[in-house]
């Protein structure tokens, strides 16, 4: 048998991969994912909670019938993702086999196999599926399911400790370990029906001498083909602009050449998405045949006539009707969402994305000082994020921790000392000697300062249980000031925002979330919602602007979240990173990509 290569294993049944691929992302999108999503909405629903916050996570998650519905959505998934990969699979060992293969019979054999995850043995196959190979993103993720993404709040926790930092390589490198001794697992269950724990024990010993190799293959191979793509679109466009340079049109490109581009770009994204789960199983596949040639195993091919054709009219008949009553309940529970208001196309905004200084400009000066805040003006902040606690003598100080140990080397609690004693702790060498001289101030002293330079603040109570009428406290103050109007009062405490609204009911309140899933607009005491990045999507950004409410984004520092952040239309970037931040803002409403690219091919044909 000639020695097979990744193209020749795609391309000897180039059509049916192609074919299910294609009708795969599509079932995926208009019917599945709508399943899925009410299946969780089901789960919230017998909850009794119309949305879900890092408060009541815990509560919701304890619920005991909300844990059946979560183990049977995380169950339909994993047999759905593995009807994808099965499929690749058998389709990419046809063409190993040399033999040809109809998508229908690749998939009635798929449905076959994969339903055996349903048996206890098989339930493993959740935990490899949904979270391992995701939360690794090494390119053999199925189509359905997007890397799990830690948010970034979180990363810049670890990587600010170094003993944490540590631990989280450490694990990364278990869990890579871990996945390259389970990488052929899929392929033993599905071309020799094995069961987890079986095709387990086989694909430790298929793969104990190379998986150091093994992952070095498929990694330079992906990014190879990454290379290769990006290659092909560059050359692509290039070919483009010439075609129209011969033809003496390049002084009247216009909106054309820019559509033909971007029409160029999209069909080769599209051909990208549709081919990188089957490259990345060819790869596998290849490996895998391999290591059995060199063990001398003997591989056999999957039967396929006969056992698909015989069941194959009314497995697909069944299929069909299936998908059809998927189809009409998914448009059913659409039109519901459309008649009930939860969606709403009416309503338009116009929207100027502001900058929220995160404790100050703190990735350039001690957070929470004066130092930071002048720094965050300076920068051209349009909001300042301050934390504030009371002392023992109930003064209300801007103060992230409830310990005063890690900013002033002191450590006892805010609660447990006076104001007179905290005035005179070093609040800026932790930072940077250059800050010795750095205080912690009170909030009199920021607002004074923010109405002197016309900042507006973000100012987040930070409740440890021990305050005496803190939210009054915190009015009482701005009110003073005259600045109800150029701040926000925020907490990650629902309940103090009752308090606030209670007190004061004129006072703009925010809810910090960590989580924010469901309908977060009927959180009565919050006007706006400050949420951690990864939580955001499009939906809940439309939802809260259909209500007249604003999206403020935290805790973002890299300009791909950034960007992501300014496609989605949130209100405001909360960010340590401030020029970088104003400058990503700016260069989505100056600049674009493809003319930019265009004006520089034009230069290398005058």
């Amino acid at each position: 048998m000639r020695k097979k290569t990744i193209k020749s294993i795609i391309s000897y049944n180039i059509k049916p991969l192609l074919l299910f691929e294609i009708i795969y992302k599509l079932a995926t999108t208009i019917i599945f994912i709508p399943f899925f999503l009410l299946l969780f909405h089901l789960a919230t629903w017998v909850s009794g909670y119309k949305y879900l916050t890092l408060e009541n996570a815990i509560s919701f998650l304890t619920n005991p019938l909300v844990l059946v519905i979560i183990f049977i959505l995380l169950l339909l998934l994993t047999f759905y993702i593995l009807i994808d990969i099965s499929t690749i699979i058998i389709i990419l060992d046809s063409s190993y086999h040399s033999k040809k293969i109809r998508a229908q019979e690749a998939l009635m054999l798929a449905l076959q196999k994969a339903r055996a995850v349903f048996k206890w043995k098989n339930l493993p196959f959740i935990f490899l599926v949904i979270f391992l190979i995701p939360f690794l993103n090494i390119g053999i993720t199925s189509s359905f399911i997007t890397t799990i993404k830690i948010p970034e709040f979180i990363l810049d926790f670890i990587f600010d400790n170094k003993v944490l930092m540590i631990l989280y390589v450490l694990l990364v490198i278990f869990l890579i370990w871990l996945l390259f001794r389970f990488i052929y697992v899929i392929h033993y269950f599905v071309l020799e029906d094995l069961n987890f724990k079986e095709a387990k024990r086989r694909s430790i010993n298929l793969g104990k001498k190379s998986k150091i190799k093994d992952f070095l293959t498929i990694m330079l191979t992906q990014v190879g083909i990454g290379v290769a793509y990006v290659l092909s679109v560059l050359l692509g466009i290039i070919l483009i602009m010439g075609i129209y340079k011969l033809m003496g049109k390049v002084n009247i490109f216009g909106n054309l050449s820019i559509t033909i581009i971007w029409l160029f770009m999209a069909l080769s994204f599209m051909v990208m998405t549709i081919l990188s789960t089957p490259i990345s199983y060819a790869i596998i596949s290849l490996l895998f045949y391999r290591h059995l040639e060199a063990q001398h195993e003997t591989i056999k091919p999957l039967k396929i006539k006969g056992q698909a054709d015989v069941e194959l009219e009314s497995r697909s008949r069944f299929v069909m009707i299936l998908a059809s009553l998927l189809v009409i309940g998914s448009g059913m529970v659409l039109t519901f969402l459309v008649a009930t208001g939860n969606v709403d196309l009416k309503i338009e905004h116009l929207r100027k994305i502001e900058v929220t200084a995160h404790r100050g400009a703190s990735a350039f000066y001690p957070e929470n000082t004066m130092a930071a805040f002048v720094g965050a003006k300076e920068m051209g902040a349009d909001w300042i994020e301050l934390d504030v606690q009371q002392t023992k003598d109930k003064k209300i100080i801007v103060l992230h921790d409830t310990n005063l140990r890690r900013t002033t080397g002191e450590s006892k609690n805010t609660w447990e000392t006076d104001y007179e004693e905290i005035q005179k702790l070093d609040a800026g060498s932790f930072f940077s000697t250059e800050f010795a001289d750095e205080r912690i101030p009170l909030l009199e002293d920021v607002i004074k300062y923010a109405k002197d330079n016309n900042l507006k603040l973000n100012i987040e109570l930070k409740p440890t249980g021990h305050e005496t009428d803190f939210e009054k406290y915190v009015i009482d103050i701005i009110r003073k000031y005259d600045y109800a109007d150029l701040c926000v009062v925020t907490s990650q405490v629902y309940d103090v925002l009752k308090n606030v609204k209670e007190y004061d009911p004129d006072i703009t309140t925010v809810y910090v979330m960590s989580l924010a899933y469901g309908d977060i607009t009927k959180l009565e005491y919050a006007d706006n919602y400050s949420i951690e990045a990864s939580s955001i999507t499009k939906t809940l950004v439309d939802k809260v602007h259909n209500k007249g409410r604003s999206i403020y984004a935290w805790t973002i520092n890299t300009e791909e979240n950034i960007a992501r952040m300014i496609d989605l239309d949130v209100d405001n970037i909360i960010t340590d990173d401030i020029n970088l931040a104003k400058e990503t803002i700016y260069s989505s409403k100056t600049s674009n990509v493809i003319q930019d690219f265009i004006a520089f091919i034009e230069r290398i044909f005058k």
